[in-house]
């Protein structure tokens, strides 16, 4: 009989996998022939080298900016591209001409564009299967499920991009799901079920707040310890700090667990349950369609192709930036995650419009708190033992944003309930988040970069001057003494 029910599941799920087999078969022929293929997938640092300079003679473009010359300027921005005359550009990845470099944007871009697309309906199987094998575990060890396989993908990226020295994907990415499933899928779920259901009581949610508030503060210091410049030794104790502070916080939440489904079960125990079991009711039980060991195998298959899409995604990243002339930040820390967070986003609507709070909590609070506890300690362990510097500091800018979010969820289910307008308070507290990153600049990867330049002076060296330091060639402003510091594109403007 099981077989028979889950008939529209199997011809749901196999229509999807041939639909995107033929569209990924397509893409990766078109998009990434030889003998690029490995080549379009990988950061391209363009260095430019001015060829004339005060003296009036071409210099020979180096590798990297030399502070101490007087000849050369090297930068990585490409919005100067379009300032600059005379120049000598060299790539460790590109040899062909520039139209070709647009071509390799433009492909990205359609691998970003088509990878964010083809997650959607796997996504939602996912949910599906993640729903059914609750019926043979219960919700609380169902949430549990369904957090975990919903990170999968966001564990997958983060270990690959952590192995490539991305350390700043890393950190966005897992950033920003957490952000993603404690304001937006949260907000989704609350306001579609208040909306059915009106008001609905829950009894978790606290204990994975506190969780969560510990998370803030493992993250917190190691960046107030860089910024202060209060370390002892600059550079190393935030790094020992973070190795530290992970080993803790896997404890942590390693005895989360230990007290969630051993020790104190049943705070965790639906409260609909009593209600259920008591109050006479007449209609049939809701009965699974595909048996246990079929969803676990779903669960298995689809994680597996969501996360070979997520490679794909993260990996046309930058070229999709500058294509559409949009943050990398951004697209790190709102767009990506909401394509990761997909599975728990379909699962949490599902649930709760369906009155089952705790699942929805298990799978959005939940969710947060194993990446905050579990995968981001776990990445900088794994970096430890990879020899990667990977450690706690994700800026004062991500940190204080993680703040202030889980302040306001916090404050959210302090009372108990939930209903549409606490959902849809959570979506607009998202929306400016959201609105916060596509106005910030990573300082790793600004778009504005300043460079100490020595400017040659009355075709003296840069050292030289009068007996005051300052130049005599007060027409220049770049002259005004000593070292300057300027913008590439303020000097590129004013280079004469």
């Amino acid at each position: 009989m099981a077989s028979n029910a889950a008939a529209p599941f199997w011809r749901s799920a196999g229509m999807t996998y041939i639909t995107y087999s033929n569209l990924c078969a397509n893409l990766v022929r078109n998009c990434l022939k030889e003998p690029y293929k490995a080549e379009a997938l990988s950061r391209e640092r363009v260095h430019y080298s001015i060829s004339k300079w005060a003296d009036g003679k071409p210099q020979k473009p180096r590798d990297k900016l030399d502070i101490e010359s007087d000849e050369e300027i090297s930068f990585s921005s490409s919005h100067a591209t379009n300032k600059i005359e005379s120049l000598h550009f060299e790539s460790a990845h590109m040899a062909s001409p520039r139209s070709f470099y647009s071509s390799r944007v433009l492909r990205k871009e359609w691998v970003f564009f088509f990878s964010l697309v083809g997650i959607t309906p796997l996504a939602e199987r996912l949910g599906y299967a993640t729903e059914q094998l609750a019926f043979y575990t219960g919700p609380t060890v169902g949430g549990l499920l369904n957090a975990t396989f919903g990170n999968a993908t966001e564990m997958i990226i983060s270990l690959y991009a952590l192995n490539n020295g991305m350390m700043r994907v890393v950190k966005q990415s897992l950033l920003g799901s957490i952000l993603s499933n404690m304001l937006l899928v949260l907000g989704c779920a609350f306001f579609c079920g208040g909306i059915v259901h009106q008001q609905k009581v829950q009894a978790t949610a606290l204990v994975n707040s506190g969780l969560l508030l510990m998370a803030v503060m493992g993250l917190l210091f190691p960046a107030v310890l860089h910024f202060t410049h209060t370390e002892v030794h600059f550079g190393k104790s935030e790094l020992a700090l973070s190795r530290f502070s992970s080993c803790i916080m896997l404890v942590a939440y390693a005895s989360y667990l230990f007290f969630q489904l051993k020790s104190q079960p049943n705070l965790y125990s639906s409260i609909d349950e009593d209600r259920e079991n008591n109050a006479e009711n007449s209609d049939e039980e809701e009965a699974p369609e595909i048996t246990q060991w079929e969803a676990i195998g779903w669960l298995a298959i689809l994680t597996v192709w969501i996360s070979v899409l997520s490679g794909y995604l993260v990996d046309a990243i930058e070229g999709a930036s500058d294509s559409m002339n949009m943050p990398v930040s951004f697209i790190s820390v709102i767009l990506l995650p909401i394509v990761g967070n997909a599975a728990e986003h379909a699962s949490a609507i599902m649930f709760a419009m369906k009155d089952k709070l705790d699942i929805t909590l298990g799978v959005a609070i939940g969710s947060s708190t194993q990446i905050s506890m579990f995968v981001i300690p776990f990445c900088v362990v794994v970096g430890w033992f990879m020899g990667k510097p990977m450690d706690l500091n994700f800026q004062l800018f991500e940190t204080a944003t993680l703040f202030i979010t889980v302040l306001v969820v916090a404050f959210m289910l302090q009372e108990g309930t939930s209903n549409y307008f606490k959902g849809l308070m959570l979506i607009l507290c998202y929306l400016i988040v959201a609105a916060s990153f596509f106005v910030h600049v990573d300082p790793s990867k600004g778009y504005k970069l300043f460079y100490t330049v020595p400017i040659a002076r009355n075709n003296k060296p840069a050292s030289e001057g009068d007996e005051d330091g300052r130049n005599l060639n007060k027409g220049n402003k770049y002259a005004q003494g000593g070292d300057t510091h300027a913008s590439a594109d303020e000097l590129l403007n004013n280079w004469q």
